[in-house]
């Protein structure tokens, strides 16, 4: 056993797990946890890890980063498993990981996210550039932290203010993952449409979009991750709607279809705004697929505006949906107002995930008898551009684009 990383949460934190991943690529046995803390189950899910990984590798160090290990520190480094907790402001830096950390704690650590996206540049280009090189597709991050306050929301505490990574830094992290074959790019971040507001001139995301796409001609699939339909400025939504190599698959922060709790949650949308955005998508490039975050249970949430919740996965032609019970975090507003029984909140949950499979059994029986372009992943599956899973032809090389016309559905995967 030499290094493991596993890896909890969103996009980002994989990215993350890869350059790990190769700054341990020489040091002594270790297994990571890079936690999560986008809610109360994602934080236990980080601990179970904690435990089982421990079980699996007695001998080995054993450290947790990520969010979860970031915002309450103590509680991890009380675990008796734990060796060390690396915060995320230090989690690209090699320092970080060199054994002398085992023997470490230091829970005052900043979780100002200036290291984590700005790193030394010595290491720097380097360790953005081997960012998800083991995958069929190179998670790119152009983006950490956030300054919007959700009021149900604590990773800001977790990854500290917004910035962003510069243009020339962006591209550099972009040029070996495709020299080494891989033919789809995703760009993530915990905020990603806030992308440019801190840099010179206060650029927007299509402009950074429009960049990459202009310096790799030759890369046929670009994708982003979680946008924040408010902040989707018009040289974006000109790409998204008109650019082949943009993948139609958006994935949209929504979080509520009801504008009440929407207003409680301080969200910056409105329920019309969000209808209205995807609409317009799709009157310029009906194949968009439409994915959303949604948020069951919110505080104060009456019958009736989780009724409304349940029409916006209708009303917005929400196929992929991430549904998330609400559980309260300490320390966020939310957690103060009058909360939703815990056994509704899971049987509201369960009902926005029947309504989304309903959209998405109807949406994936369309693709039948169509040919699509799929990116092969390793497990004799791939994903199209509207991230429809296919089942590829036997002895399809991984991380290959083949043309899949599927007959049949079974378990959700176009065969």
């Amino acid at each position: 056993m030499t290094t493991q990383v596993v890896s909890l949460g969103c996009r980002l934190n994989i990215a993350e797990s890869e350059a790990i991943g190769a700054l341990l690529r020489d040091g002594p046995p270790t297994v990571v946890v890079n936690s999560c803390a986008v809610t109360a189950e994602a934080v236990r899910q980080s601990r179970r890890a904690v435990r089982r990984l421990r079980r699996e590798h007695p001998e080995a160090r054993l450290i947790v980063t990520g969010c979860a290990s970031t915002i309450d520190p103590e509680s991890f480094a009380q675990m008796p498993e734990v060796d060390a907790i690396v915060a995320n402001a230090q989690k690209l830096q090699t320092q970080s990981w060199l054994p002398r950390a085992s023997g470490g704690f230091r829970p005052h650590e900043t979780t100002s996210a200036h290291t984590l996206l700005r790193p030394p540049p010595a290491r720097g280009s380097d360790t953005l550039a081997t960012i998800a090189t083991t995958h069929t597709r190179a998670f790119i991050p152009v983006q950490n932290g956030c300054d919007h306050a959700c009021t149900f929301c604590i990773i800001p505490q977790g990854r500290g203010p917004s910035l962003s990574l510069p243009i020339a830094q962006v591209l550099h992290a972009i040029e070996r993952p495709l020299a080494q074959g891989v033919r789809e790019v995703v760009l993530t971040g915990v905020d990603v449409t806030s992308w440019g507001h801190d840099l010179p001139n206060a650029p927007k995301l299509g402009t950074l979009v429009a960049a990459i796409l202009d310096a790799f001609p030759a890369l046929p699939r670009l994708r982003l991750s979680s946008l924040d339909g408010v902040e989707i400025d018009a040289v974006l939504l000109d790409l998204i709607t008109g650019e082949p190599r943009i993948m139609p698959h958006i994935h949209l922060s929504l979080q509520s279809g009801d504008d009440m709790i929407l207003k409680r949650m301080k969200r910056r949308h409105t329920r019309a705004q969000a209808i209205a955005l995807v609409e317009h998508m799709k009157a310029r490039r009906p194949e968009i697929a439409i994915g959303a975050d949604l948020i069951a249970g919110f505080p104060t949430e009456t019958p009736a505006m989780h009724a409304n919740n349940m029409a916006v996965v209708r009303e917005a032609h929400v196929v992929h949906g991430h549904i998330f019970p609400y559980s309260p975090r300490p320390g966020t507003p939310a957690a103060r107002m009058p909360q939703v029984p815990p056994p509704l909140v899971k049987a509201r949950a369960a009902e926005l995930r029947a309504t989304v499979a309903e959209q998405r059994t109807r949406w994936l029986q369309s693709l039948i008898g169509q040919p699509a372009q799929v990116l092969a992943e390793r497990d004799g599956t791939g994903h199209a551009g509207h991230f429809a899973s296919y089942r590829t032809p036997a002895g399809t090389r991984p991380g290959s684009i083949v043309t899949c016309t599927p007959k049949q559905i079974i378990e959700g995967i176009l065969e």
